[in-house]
């Protein structure tokens, strides 16, 4: 019954990985980082996912951390949340904005 009522609200139960992909995955994350704002609707949605995925992504908040606030704005280029920055495996940073844009990443990079 209990399923059936998140699943109405929206709360998905986070995925179920074996050990050993889980370790990956968390090996994975350690190289993304949401700046984001606590109460903003779109970051919202992106942590919730974020959360059914079961991703240990940091969370840096934008609004009330003034050195991230201006790395968002220096390296992203715009002071607008949520953004994603990925650092790749070559040492280049990518900043992705737009919630459906990160949602979209991280589920094809992530759902089993």
């Amino acid at each position: 019954m209990l399923d059936i009522i998140k699943k109405l609200l929206g709360a998905a139960a986070p995925i179920q990985r074996s050990m050993d992909v889980q370790q990956q995955v968390d090996e994975e994350t350690r190289q993304l980082a949401l700046y984001q704002f606590s109460t903003c609707s779109y970051c919202i949605k992106v942590r919730r996912v974020i959360k059914q995925l079961d991703l240990n992504i940091e969370y840096r908040d934008a609004s009330n951390n003034q050195l991230w606030k201006q790395a968002l704005i220096r390296e992203g280029g715009l002071y607008q949340t949520p953004c994603l920055r990925i650092e790749h495996q070559d040492g280049s940073v990518q900043w992705m904005y737009e919630s459906a844009d990160i949602i979209r990443y991280l589920k094809r990079r992530f759902s089993t």
